[in-house]
């Protein structure tokens, strides 16, 4: 080992300052509690899915919170992602931002206080037409069926909160920004331009796929961003559907992987990465003219939970070590490390210390 190479790592380590990693996207309140049968029968609700909150699920929310043992997280994608990235790295504090809208109630102040508690720097945008979005995880077993109520998460308003100066210098002071796709049904215009400004000052733009339904339903967004993105996140699902929407013409992943990289890119200093996870199968990624097949850490079956949030953390690993200027293979590992994590526990929580070397 050469003289100079621990100041080198002091020093990359000593460059992660307040606010290098910036996320944007829909806070909600994760509420979760055990339910029986009956619980969900009364609902309308499958032991195991993910659906949107209609009108007959009002009380929900209501009751799950009265029951005995309720659990509050801070939640949505971007912000379990970027609670993720701050958990992996630890110290210094505040190192993540996050913008999002939640509302003037008892349960915005609860997700202030959780975020807090995370060292995230959370920016919120707060008005008082719509509650605080929620998501509420019925637990049964080993079974989750999740609620998720929007609500306030969909009021973001770029020019009351993203453009006020204040914000701004937030979004200046990143040198990594990340947002779900989730958040192109709320503010496209507000990504557009935190992309454009990642593009112009060549700092690393991240975006993921979120779901099959953004491909289809939110195409226009996505492919007016998609010129700015230099990672490009999802899931085999997602990639599928997004292959589909474009006319790829083929499901081999490795290759819907090198052709999103070859979509058009403002910014041609940076060559946009792929990165598509497929659960327990390898992960894909894009590297320079290659594609690479990366394994995920073996894990027993029984030892997995709760494979929701997998995803979420996986991001999260990876731009922890992304902000640390670290190769591809290393935030990888560290994105299937932060995952392996996550499934072995209930919702997107995690120990006090990462043990990741």
């Amino acid at each position: 080992m050469s003289d100079e190479e621990p100041t080198a790592t002091t020093a990359r380590t000593a460059a992660l300052s307040e606010n290098t990693l910036f996320g944007m996207g829909n806070p909600l309140l994760d509420i979760s509690a055990v339910v029986d049968k009956d619980f969900l029968d009364k609902f309308g609700l499958k032991p195991n899915d993910q659906i949107l909150a209609e009108d007959k699920h009002k009380a929900l929310f209501e009751e799950i919170v009265k029951r005995s043992k309720v659990e509050y997280h801070a939640g949505g994608s971007t912000q379990n992602s970027v609670k993720i990235a701050q958990w992996m790295i630890q110290e210094p504090h505040k190192v993540a931002t996050f913008f999002g809208c939640i509302g003037t109630d008892n349960f915005g102040a609860i997700l202030k206080k959780k975020a807090e508690e995370c060292h995230v720097d959370a920016h919120y945008y707060e008005q008082n037409v719509e509650p605080t979005g929620t998501c509420a995880a019925c637990i049964t077993g080993d079974n989750r069926s999740l609620v998720a109520n929007l609500a306030a998460a969909n009021c973001y308003k770029k020019e009351k909160h993203l453009d006020l100066d204040s914000n701004w210098e937030l979004v200046e002071k990143a040198k990594v920004y990340y947002i779900a796709g989730f958040f192109l049904t709320v503010s496209p215009e507000s990504i557009l331009k935190v992309a454009k400004h990642a593009s112009d000052k060549n700092k690393i733009f991240c975006m993921n796929l979120s779901a099959p339904f953004i491909s289809q339903f939110f195409k226009e967004p996505l492919m007016k961003v998609m010129p700015y993105v230099d990672i490009l996140f999802g899931n085999e699902t997602e990639a599928a559907t997004f292959a589909k929407e474009l006319g790829f013409e083929t499901d081999d992943i490795a290759e819907i992987a090198r052709k999103t990289q070859n979509l058009p890119k403002e910014n041609a200093k940076r060559q946009r990465l792929v990165v598509f996870t497929q659960g327990k199968d390898d992960t894909v990624a894009t590297v320079g003219e290659r594609v690479t097949m990366f394994p995920v850490l073996d894990i027993d079956q029984d030892d997995i939970v709760d494979t929701n949030g997998a995803g979420d953390a996986f991001v999260g690993g990876f731009l922890s070590a992304l902000v640390k200027e670290h190769p591809l293979e290393e935030c990888i590992r560290a994105g299937h490390y932060a995952a392996n994590v996550i499934i072995r526990r209930v919702g997107c929580t995690f120990p006090e210390k990462p043990d990741f070397h």
